[in-house]
């Protein structure tokens, strides 16, 4: 194990009841871990476009991130792992997550002595100084959060960023029509992942919170725009 994980709050922040009640099989139960922790899964899931995904993330944080980064939430597969040894000597990744198993999870994949502090914690009331990361990561989550714990968690992401930091984010985007994966993946997101379309309906931009400090923004889409990838500067 890389690291102890730390509790941010003096009392250890709830399980908040959307996860318990929609993503329960996909982040909660052993069971869930256990399976979802297969690299080849998570690519299919994302129609073979997780490496890609991975190192466009990667690659917007920077080749060598010095300085204090902050990944918002645990991940399945390689990416913080990757994240870890691209740092230079003396800089730092905090993973934060609400979930412990999801932390015992990373705990076990980081290599032993990597630079990276586990906390335990709630994305959209982090317990952290503000203005004291150079970079945060928003990896696939917003979309799995209802509106207000997704304007929470964005508006956490900004207070604890330096200004002149970099803000990153990839998740889901409204694929363009001729898109021959348009309906399923509609269907199957309305079905899974009943907050994700707020993705496809609405600019993250218009979840970010009033005076939000935003000097440059920028967004690519792949995938038949099917994925997204914002790199904001504070």
């Amino acid at each position: 194990m890389a690291a102890d994980t730390q509790t941010l709050a003096q009392a250890a922040p709830a399980i908040p009841a959307y996860l318990s009640s929609v993503y329960w099989w996909a982040y909660i139960h052993p069971r869930a871990v256990r399976l979802f922790e297969r690299e080849w899964l998570v690519n299919l899931i994302l129609f073979g476009n997780y490496a890609r995904l991975r190192d466009a993330a990667l690659a917007a944080l920077g080749a060598r991130p010095a300085g204090r980064s902050l990944q918002i939430a645990c991940v399945y597969g390689d990416l913080s792992m990757r994240l870890a040894a691209r740092l230079p000597e003396g800089a730092q990744l905090d993973v934060v997550d609400v979930l412990p198993i999801q932390l015992d999870n990373l705990a076990h994949k980081l290599p032993r002595g990597a630079p990276v502090r586990l906390l335990h914690g709630n994305s959209s009331a982090l317990a952290l100084d503000a203005e004291t990361y150079d970079r945060v990561l928003l990896f696939f989550l917003l979309h799995e959060q209802p509106e207000e714990v997704r304007r929470a968690t964005i508006a956490e992401a900004l207070r604890v960023l330096k200004p002149g930091g970099r803000l990153v984010i990839v998740d889901y985007h409204r694929p363009h029509g001729c898109n021959p994966l348009y309906w399923p993946v509609a269907a199957v997101l309305r079905v899974l992942e009943p907050f994700a379309l707020d993705l496809w309906r609405h600019e993250v931009a218009e979840w970010f919170p009033p005076r939000a400090g935003v000097a440059a923004s920028r967004k690519a889409t792949c995938f038949g725009g099917l994925y997204q990838v914002i790199t904001i500067t504070k």
